[in-house]
């Protein structure tokens, strides 16, 4: 009888002690974990910054020769091309040789009938002043001889000028810069007036361009224009737009435009390279933003801020949509805190916490806990 009663007794203390322990560990699990925050999202953000965008018109074309001072090389008599001493595309040096020319036939034998007809005008004068001192010639014919010597120097010094005057012409460079094209061969016999070659001066390179026929209402001259080479991350040259055409090139179907290069560019293209360009045309202030920030429905373009721990949302409009930061205008603020991740999961009210949220309270919870390792070691 003793015994039943006492190992009733028993398990019943065991009972209690068991559910004593579960409400126990129940309670511990309440007070040691944070609550979960329900239907909150997890963001990132930043504050937007204004800044100065400007509108840019894209254009295409090739470096060429400025044609107010690059040109042809050209003589006033014919010839034959008895040296080549440079190619096209060279760069040369003032006074460098470019080509060797023997004169033409008929204007060295016009020049050497020029030199006789001054000798024998010379011989004529003379010979007419000694009868005049003799009273043998009237002062009539010794003017007449006199106009003849003065005609006959004139003739010597236009044939000189044609190229009969030597039996080998050597043509220089008038200046530094390039041989942009070579027009003739070794051996080629050629006419006066003939461009022998295209040459274009060092400092002389303009670019060539056509821009969509819709973008000319925004392009006037003046505008800052950024050139560089189309193949390649060639260095990129600052000029200035100079020509903005008011008629549709037949061939490309483009707007003609013509753009100023600075002196290096000669340093950095070449005549005919092919380039591209970016024109600036309206300055303006805008949010600069990460291109994620920005997100589109049926209603815009808008953001999402975090107002109260919620997401609320800003319509705005895109101003500046090139790149990775773009420019955009509405209500906001230097003080807002913009969100760029994981607002597309967001509708607007939506509950959120900041990113460093997580690891500020994971910290307080490390430091409660050695706080408290401290006081149970003491």
């Amino acid at each position: 009888m003793n015994r039943s009663v006492f190992t009733r007794a028993a398990l019943a203390a065991l009972m209690l002690a068991v559910l004593a322990g579960c409400g126990k560990g129940g309670d511990a699990g309440d007070d040691g974990e944070a609550p979960e925050v329900k239907g909150s999202v997890l963001v990132t953000t930043t504050s937007p910054v204004s800044q100065t965008f400007h509108d840019t018109v894209q254009a295409w074309g090739t470096a060429a020769g400025d044609p107010h001072r690059a040109g042809t090389i050209s003589l006033g008599h014919g010839g034959l091309v008895t040296g080549l001493l440079a190619a096209g595309g060279q760069s040369v040096q003032r006074g460098q040789p470019l080509l060797r020319i023997a004169p033409d036939p008929v204007a060295r034998n016009a020049y050497l009938q020029a030199q006789s007809a001054l000798d024998l005008a010379t011989g004529e004068l003379k010979r007419i002043e000694q009868m005049a001192a003799q009273h043998l010639a009237t002062q009539s014919q010794v003017a007449t001889a006199r106009k003849a010597l003065d005609d006959a120097k004139a003739g010597l010094e236009a044939q000189r000028a044609l190229g009969g005057g030597s039996t080998e012409e050597t043509i220089n460079a008038p200046a530094d810069g390039v041989v942009t094209a070579l027009n003739v061969n070794l051996g080629d016999r050629f006419q006066a007036g003939t461009a022998l070659m295209s040459f274009a001066p060092a400092q002389a390179l303009i670019a060539r361009l056509g821009a969509q026929p819709e973008e000319g209402v925004r392009l006037k001259p003046g505008m800052p224009v950024e050139v560089q080479s189309a193949y390649g991350a060639g260095e990129t040259l600052h000029g200035r737009l100079d020509v903005v055409g008011r008629a549709i090139d037949a061939q490309t179907h483009l707007l003609p435009l013509q753009v100023s290069l600075p002196a290096e560019a000669s340093n950095v293209l070449v005549a005919g390279a092919v380039v591209q360009a970016s024109i600036d045309t309206t300055n303006y202030t805008a949010w600069a933003l990460p291109r994620a920030a920005v997100l589109q429905d049926d209603k815009g373009a808008y953001v999402l801020v975090v107002e109260q721990d919620k997401a609320k949302r800003i319509d705005i409009s895109l101003k500046h949509p090139d790149g990775d930061t773009v420019g955009v205008q509405g209500a906001l603020d230097a003080k807002m805190q913009v969100i760029v991740n994981g607002n597309y999961e967001l509708n607007d009210g939506d509950a959120v916490r900041e990113h460093d949220e997580p690891a500020k309270e994971d910290a307080g919870k490390d430091k409660g806990s050695a706080k408290d390792k401290q006081e149970s070691a003491q």
